[in-house]
């Protein structure tokens, strides 16, 4: 009985043209984490070899960090943390090292990270000398009653938890602060040309808004989590936050349905409750991950916002959508298999 049903299984393969092994590799990878380091204008024309590379080499260097955790039965939460600390305390990112200076010339971090299995979760925002602030988000979950803390008294709950402080200078860097300055002038002609010396507002360039890293994971236990640090926008004023610590708008991950981490112009994925409605229109209209994300990126481009996400389903299938010219992105597949992307 045993060897006419093997008969029956390899004629089926012959009749369909494949092979055992060759239909087993048919099938769709499955995916344990993804991760993004921003989007906007990322042009292969603009990009030199030695940059490229190191965005390559960084990029993978978070993606084996956070697989490494899979790989040893560790929870989407570790690799979610290990992949956003290499990228934190890269200058290549605005986030941690990298994060890009307010208009008063100051560094201030926001960072979320979700459970899916129990949607609990932790955020900070504009903390100042928080070396890894996505661990300090995870310390709120992990460690009090609270969701979001901001500012000074996430800084002091940071420190009363073991996360480690640093000076604020230690975020510094040439390429940020010159990037202010650009920022500061072109504030200054702005206003001239509006006949408006005391203009409160005005709408950032493109690329003003763009850097924060994030990640998606699924653990050997079937657990999504969801990851995301930011330093926010260049020139920004008044204590301004975007979305990525706000859970529901950069930030959410629901084991029935999926995790996702924004990067963007962060008001409009806030008003598109960005991160949520792709969970939303997966469970309720059954739609995959890939339309659902999809749509979502769309109804923001309609509200005149640009980005992208990274999300990853229950069942390891990931979507990356974005409507910029680029997004920093990878992905790694149970079977360890890295793969990097940078340009459309």
């Amino acid at each position: 009985m045993k060897n006419s049903v093997t008969y029956v299984l390899i004629l089926m393969c012959v009749m369909m043209n494949l092979t055992p092994s060759s239909a087993q590799s048919n099938s769709k990878p499955k995916y344990v984490l993804a991760i993004h380091g921003g989007a906007g204008t990322i042009l292969k024309k603009n990009m030199t070899d030695s940059l490229e590379k190191a965005y390559i080499a960084k990029l993978t260097e978070s993606l084996q960090a956070g697989y490494d955790q899979i790989k040893q039965g560790k929870s989407s939460l570790d690799a979610i943390e290990a992949a956003i600390h290499v990228m934190e305390d890269s200058p290549l990112f605005n986030a941690g090292k990298g994060a890009v200076f307010t208009n008063q010339g100051k560094n201030e971090l926001d960072a979320a990270i979700m459970d899916g299995s129990n949607l609990k979760a932790g955020a900070v925002a504009g903390v100042t000398n928080i070396k890894n602030p996505i661990s300090a988000a995870r310390a709120v979950m992990d460690k009090s009653e609270h969701v979001m803390m901001i500012g000074k008294g996430a800084e002091e709950f940071a420190q009363n938890n073991g996360i480690q402080i640093v000076d604020p200078s230690y975020f510094w860097t040439k390429q940020r602060w010159e990037g202010l300055q650009r920022a500061l002038e072109r504030d200054k002609d702005r206003a001239e040309l509006d006949h408006d010396d005391k203009k409160a507002f005005l709408p950032p360039y493109k690329d003003e808004k763009f850097g924060t890293v994030g990640c998606v994971a699924l653990d050997k236990q079937g657990n999504l989590a969801a990851g995301t640090s930011t330093g926010g926008m260049t020139n920004k004023k008044f204590g301004r936050v975007g979305d990525a610590p706000i859970i529901g708008a950069g930030t959410y991950a629901n084991n029935a349905t999926v995790a996702i981490s924004c990067t963007g112009w962060g008001e409009f994925f806030i008003r598109s409750v960005a991160a949520f409605n792709v969970s939303a229109k997966m469970q309720y209209a059954k739609m995959g991950v890939a339309k659902a994300s999809q749509e979502v990126i769309d109804e923001i481009g309609k509200l005149g916002g640009d980005g992208g996400m990274i999300a990853i389903d229950k069942n390891g299938e990931v979507a990356m959508p974005f409507n910029t010219e680029g997004m920093y992105r990878g992905t790694v597949t149970a079977d360890g298999k890295i793969t990097v992307e940078i340009y459309k």
